[in-house]
């Protein structure tokens, strides 16, 4: 059987991802995969890009991604692009959408918001109408009209970890590895399975939290002197959304 980790929403969080890399390789991960938004609020969006870029085969686009593509005029998406530069941009903006496999018998799919678009939000606490719409295939996902649905879907963007059956499907959010909103620790997922096996087998989804050097993270953010600081730091800290009222 082969691991896959799957990670999401590194958000230029370094401490956080080194923890989760090093968490990964004691357990013997088969592969890793991102879920997008390598980038965005955190102090090193360029070091992130470069340590996914060569560890992850398969990288599609979040939102942060997309959006740090397009011509801005404002000063926090600029602060963002500058640290980046061209190629890495033009890197990011070459991400794919989705991405499909088979394991164990089963259909996964991966996109990082929902499968209409990067800023489409679904939350664990939406409607099973809501939620069973991760499950369609669209223009986004490459198979508009195809029958052939995935069983199992994985997504990040929420920075919420959860997993849920649905109508005999299954529904999975990875968490946020640099950005957790739900407990301050790094999060990520392990797919368990036969690797492009179309046979029925043994399958199972893993979350996992990593404990990490939160104030490291803060430093870091400080001395680059982010836009944001106050809230970023705040949201490390305490996992709790800055656009949440106490």
């Amino acid at each position: 059987m082969q691991k896959i980790a799957v990670i999401s929403d590194i958000h230029g969080n370094i401490p956080a991802l080194d923890a989760v890399l090093e968490d990964i390789r004691q357990r013997g991960v088969t592969a890793i995969y991102c879920l997008g938004d390598l980038v965005g609020t955190g102090p090193q969006p360029a070091e992130a890009v470069d340590k996914i870029k060569e560890l992850c085969p398969v990288v599609v686009m979040g939102n942060w991604d997309h959006l740090l593509t397009k011509p801005s005029q404002d000063e926090v998406l600029l602060w963002h692009q500058r640290r980046l530069g061209e190629q890495r941009l033009q890197w990011l903006e070459n991400l794919p959408f989705s991405y499909d496999f088979i394991m164990s018998g089963k259909k996964i799919r991966l996109f990082h918001a929902s499968p209409f678009s990067v800023y489409t939000r679904i939350q664990p606490w939406d409607s099973l109408e809501s939620r069973l719409t991760m499950f369609q295939n669209t223009d986004k996902t490459g198979e508009p009209n195809g029958s052939d649905l995935p069983d199992v879907v994985g997504y990040g963007d929420i920075h919420n970890a959860y997993s849920q059956n649905l109508r005999g499907r299954t529904l999975f959010n990875t968490g946020s590895v640099g950005n957790p909103l739900d407990i301050p620790q790094a999060s990520y997922a392990i797919l368990e399975g036969h690797l492009d096996s179309p046979v029925p087998a043994a399958f199972s989804i893993q979350l996992v939290r990593v404990p990490y050097d939160i104030e490291l993270a803060v430093r870091l953010a400080e001395q680059e002197n982010i836009p944001l600081l106050e809230p970023y730091s705040r949201e490390l800290r305490t996992g709790r959304y800055r656009g949440l009222k106490d």
